[in-house]
Parts: structure tokens; sequence; C-alpha cells
């Protein structure tokens, strides 16, 4: 019997990487998109190596719904907790229901999809849980505020249910990319031009350097950041060693940045802060 894993936010960037990379290696897969395309899409690259999900991580209906699909198939031996959004703008300006939105899908939805798959995980041996954060989760920066609260959240997230689950023998573990070419860049760049375009006169002339810093970072990022094939690797890489990290770095910025989150506060605010 095929091994079987499930991995949220397959519709593209490291989700559909991670997809691609465990089908090669003989895999099935349960793969969680939002729409008709993207489900036909998955359907006409996998055939039957892929069974799609139609799950929303703030809809606790459609998560429950599918950790009972998948429960009732047999044993799971991987969940990959990768989908998230992205809510850029200063802290000040960003609307609470943007906030509450970032934290929703990127904390308690993944949670939530964890929680649902536990039964199907307790079928299987050995069984990984591999959550996407980012090194965005160890050193934040201005401007994209609540998607560093979400990152941040999720280290305590992961780690906490490293201690409750080691006693059974599921593996959690998580993933901290640093910058991958995918589809979230062109969609920060359309975020960042909403919240400038609501952003009062008196706001953009007190944030306006930081956003054009943080846009000028972002460009930078998505010319320069690894193919997300190359976080798949290491994801599949978490789910399938005999002894897993905990954690696992993608990138050379993202290895940099961990050592730069490591240096006294007032230096790493000097070398990493926007110039106003």
């Amino acid at each position: 019997m095929k091994p079987s894993y499930v991995v949220t936010g397959a519709a593209g960037g490291i989700g559909r990487a991670c997809v691609a990379e465990l089908v090669r290696r003989g895999a099935h897969v349960w793969a969680s998109v939002r729409t008709d395309a993207d489900e036909a899409e998955l359907g006409r690259a996998y055939g039957d190596a892929v069974t799609v999900l139609r799950m929303d991580l703030r809809d606790a209906e459609s998560i429950a719904e599918c950790g009972d699909r998948v429960a009732a198939a047999g044993p799971l031996r991987g969940l990959v907790n990768n989908a998230g959004l992205a809510r850029p703008g200063p802290l000040e300006h960003v609307p609470l229901t943007a906030f509450r939105e970032q934290l929703e899908v990127n904390v308690t939805g993944q949670l939530a999809v964890t929680r649902a798959m536990l039964p199907a995980l307790r079928r299987a041996e050995p069984a990984r849980v591999v959550t996407l954060g980012s090194i965005g989760g160890r050193i934040a920066g201005p401007m994209v505020g609540p998607y560093h609260t979400a990152k941040f959240a999720l280290v305590g997230l992961t780690d906490s249910l490293r201690a409750e689950l080691a006693p059974e023998g599921i593996q959690v573990i998580l993933v901290e990319p640093g910058a991958v070419t995918t589809a979230i860049w062109p969609r920060a760049r359309a975020a960042a031009e909403e919240v400038r375009a609501a952003l009062s006169p008196a706001a953009l002339e007190r944030y306006g350097a930081q956003l054009a810093a943080a846009e000028r970072s972002a460009a930078r990022s998505e010319r320069t950041g690894v193919p997300p094939r190359r976080a798949a690797e290491v994801v599949v890489r978490a789910l399938t060693a005999r002894r897993p990290a905990p954690r696992y770095l993608v990138g050379t910025d993202a290895r940099v940045a961990a050592v730069l989150a490591n240096l006294p506060f007032r230096l790493r605010y000097r070398l990493t802060a926007a110039k106003r």
C-alpha cells in the first residue's frame, strides 16, 4: 500500500512542488485546494496519484469533512501544513479584520487541520506533521507585521505540538524557508498597492519610506529566492528521514537571518530596520 500524505495549499508554489516530489517518490497525496480550476489541473497532472480535497482554512466544516474523509481511507503517514497568506502594511493602519484573517488562516487554521488529521495520523507508523513556517518567525521587520506575528506564533504552536504528540511517536517538524519564488510576491505587490492607496496623506508621509523599502526588498526576494522545488525537497526529507530534525532552514538568506536573529537587539535593529 502506498504511503499517504496530505498537503494543504497545493494549488501552486511550495505546496504544488511538495505534491510533485511526493508523487515522484511513489506516494499517494491528498492535495487541498479551493477552486474548481485548481482541482481540474491537479487531476490532469497526476491522475489517480492525487486525491483532491476542497478545504478552506477559514471554514471549520470543510476542514472537519476532509479529516473524516482521509481517516476513512486509512492510515496517513504525514501532513504538510503549507496553506497560508500574507497581509502587508503598517500595523497602525492594517484593518483588524485583515489582521484577524492572517491569524485565522496561518495559525488557527494550521491547528484545526492538524487536529482533523490526527485520527488518520495515529493509524500510521511513523507519522509526521510538517509545518511551513518562515525565517520571518525568527526575525521581524516593518510593513509585514501581521505575517511576522503569525509566523512567530507558529513556532510556539509547533513546539507545543511536538512535545504533546511525542509520547505517541508523532513527530512535528518546522520548515523555515527564506525567500522562495512563488506567487506570493505578485500578490504582495498588489496588496501593498491597495494598502498605499488606502493610507491618508499623513500616514503616507509617516510610513512611505518604510513601505518603499519593503517593496524593494520584496522585489529583490522575488528575483533571488530559491525555487519551490528546493523547499519541497526539504519538506519531503522531513517527512521521510529516519531521524528528522525538529527544524530545517531553507536557503542562504534564511541561514544568514538565523544568525542575525541571535545578535543583540540593538545591533539587529540597526541592521534590519527600514530607514525613515
